[in-house]
């Protein structure tokens, strides 16, 4: 009896040590259910397990086997494998199930890539949320930065089929391009999505590929110190709250007995003053930071107050709370994202309803955003609030410092964003960025060169696609040509696409918003990076994808001649084409006439007898700038010689 008893225990015991050492088998965040993996390319699996642990992944009626190593690093190459889907896959007892086999595209970059669907609903509510597609999938890395070595995974995550609730957190740039994209392929569309707001192209590069720009490599070892950055965090988090207290403590609006956001509040002695007038938040020169109070009145008196109603507040600089009626209807902590607020059922009244806004200005200069909607809607009315309102200062208050975002830092995204997902094979890559290189336009071109090659040897794929979009419109509008970062970074930009093979460039100057930072229409954009990746990556002749491409500049006497790639769409008729600018040898330019003849551009300026160089569509926001294809896509903006 008690030699069964401890035959028994013995059996007990090497079960449960198997059942360990199974359940030790770990799989990166996007090895996951939902996947979606590349069409026709060798696919590889990979993870941890015990050391010397047997690994067994069943797929497609095949087995594939492993051992992990003496760390318990374990790898696993399958076959190419055509489009298709959904399969299930087992990896020792992890079963994965939902797996599709299609087109993977990785996006990166800054804000304008992270931009969720939910931001540009104001355009395309109905379209979103009347499409749903099983057979797209979104997956978004989460945010991380790491200084001391690439990491071996991201943070947890998972995909997501589209659907009209998914889609809200999806890029709102991938989803277009993803639609379209499908709508052409008719296979799996599969978005990894590794951008994050602000980030300036060095923190994407690994330390490797920064080899030549010694200062970033510097700068990213004085971040490698736990203790400094913790230094610098505890510093940022007590000024934060230090600021924030003596504005709570010291700000009469919240702190009198009556509140200024109360209702019954009597404003009748506060400054009245139109919303866009620029003589408050500054001493005239310098701008005064704190908060600043806004009260306006409306009234009501035919319209329903049972509708459901929202209010627009445009875009604040720099953050904002907002009362209907002395409720708290909602906030917002930075400048960038626009005002909706949703007004509960019955907070409004029929007569006399106000609306305060509370701004907080930390930096810059506080302003109401022109050219916003600033109005209360219901289902069939409309009340602009433009115009007229009733304002205070609260308290001032010194300039909140700088506060310093470490993944904005060198290497930091690349090793903790992008390193730990360079096994899983991708078709291309999609990056939308530049707006924080801007000052540093003059290094972007080998910046992007180096990013490019990186990460195309870190996969093995020396010509794996590579698309950008160009930097759009944005800023004051000029008459006259002017210096600008934001051109000399689109003219890199353009330089990288005519320069790197498999590149491709979406040209947007025409689809910006000369007062936001991150225009709302991601559609178009998307579907000029389909297009571009119909060309580049699949090779679709036929397709139109790029604009107007200069091939040659000459001139004749005083006329300068610009001529186009021949593979090229014809330009389009136009009576005159805006957005030239010629320069002698003094190198003054001076906007020059120019119009369409024979699928040439022929420009002559009164101002200058003996052109030497030539701009198009120099400058921030080239508002008039019109040069465009058969098909509509614009020509980039370009700098020039020109040749005798």
């Amino acid at each position: 009896m008690k030699s069964l008893q401890k035959h028994l225990i013995i059996i007990i015991v090497s079960v449960n040590i198997s059942l360990v050492t199974n359940a030790a088998v770990k799989l990166p965040a996007l090895v996951a259910d939902g996947m979606v993996l590349q069409q026709n390319y060798p696919i590889t699996l990979w993870g941890w397990a015990e050391k010397q642990e047997n690994i067994s992944v069943s797929f497609l009626d095949n087995v594939f086997k492993t051992c992990a190593d003496e760390h318990g690093n374990w790898q696993i190459h399958i076959p190419p494998v055509s489009a298709g889907g959904p399969y299930n896959m087992q990896i020792n007892d992890i079963s994965l199930q939902n797996i599709l086999i299609g087109e993977v595209w990785l996006c990166s970059g800054q804000s304008n890539m992270e931009l969720p669907v939910s931001r540009v609903m104001e355009l395309y509510a109905k379209e979103v949320n009347e499409y749903s597609n099983h057979l797209i999938r979104h997956f978004k890395v989460p945010l991380n930065y790491n200084f001391q070595q690439p990491q071996m995974d991201i943070k947890p995550s998972y995909w997501q089929e589209l659907t009209p609730h998914s889609a809200l957190s999806f890029s709102a740039l991938a989803y277009f391009f993803a639609k379209d994209l499908y709508k052409k392929l008719k296979v799996p569309i599969g978005i990894i999505n590794a951008s994050v707001g602000g980030s300036p192209a060095e923190a994407w590069i690994s330390e490797s590929g920064l080899k030549s720009f010694p200062h970033y490599l510097m700068e990213k070892k004085i971040f490698e110190s736990n203790a400094f950055r913790n230094q610098i965090q505890n510093l940022n988090r007590e000024e934060s709250i230090r600021w924030n207290d003596l504005v709570s403590k010291n700000d009469p609006g919240i702190n009198e007995f009556i509140k200024w956001f109360e209702a019954g509040y009597d404003d009748k002695k506060w400054n009245e003053i139109d919303l866009f007038d620029n003589s408050w938040g500054n001493d005239g020169v310098n701008p005064e930071n704190g908060t600043y109070w806004f009260r306006k009145s409306f009234y009501l008196e035919n319209i329903p107050l049972n509708d459901n109603a929202i209010l627009r507040l445009g875009c604040i600089v720099d953050a904002d709370s907002v009362f209907v009626n002395g409720y708290f209807v909602g906030s917002t902590s930075y400048r960038y994202p626009p005002r909706i607020y949703n007004i509960p059922k019955n907070l409004l009244k029929k007569g006399v309803n106000n609306i305060t806004v509370r701004v907080f200005s930390f930096s810059d200069r506080p302003h109401f955003v022109k050219e916003k909607p600033y109005e209360l809607t219901f289902q069939n009315n409309k009340i602009d609030l433009k115009g007229k309102w009733r304002y205070r200062q609260g308290i001032q208050m010194p300039k909140l410092n700088q506060q310093v975002f470490f993944q904005y830092k060198p290497v930091g995204l690349y090793n903790a964003m992008i390193a730990p997902i360079e096994k899983f094979a991708v078709k291309g890559v999609l990056w939308y960025q530049g707006e924080s290189n801007t000052n540093r336009f003059n290094e972007y071109y080998n910046l992007m060169s180096a990013l490019i090659t990186d990460w195309r040897n870190a996969r093995e794929q020396p010509f794996m696609p590579f698309l950008l979009v160009q930097l759009p419109n944005y800023m004051e509008s000029t008459i006259f040509t002017a210096e600008s970062e934001w051109s000399e970074l689109r003219y890199a930009q353009l330089l990288v696409s005519e320069n790197i093979p498999s590149t491709g460039l979406a040209v947007t100057i025409d689809i910006g918003e000369w007062n936001d930072i991150h225009p709302l229409n991601k559609k178009e954009v998307g579907r000029r990076l389909s297009l571009q990746a119909q060309r580049v990556a699949y090779d679709m002749k036929e397709v139109i994808a790029n604009g107007p491409q200069v091939s040659r500049i000459t001139k004749i006497r005083n006329k300068v001649i610009i001529e186009f790639k021949k593979d090229g769409e014809e330009l389009q008729k136009i009576k005159k084409v805006h957005g030239f600018a010629v320069a002698g040898k003094d190198g003054l330019f001076f906007g020059a006439n120019a119009k369409v003849e024979n699928n040439k551009v022929i420009i002559k300026s009164m101002c200058v007898r003996k052109p030497l160089k030539i701009r198009y569509a120099w400058a921030d926001n080239p508002v008039n700038a019109n040069l465009k294809n058969k098909s509509g896509i614009p020509a980039s903006p370009f700098s020039g010689v020109i040749n005798d």
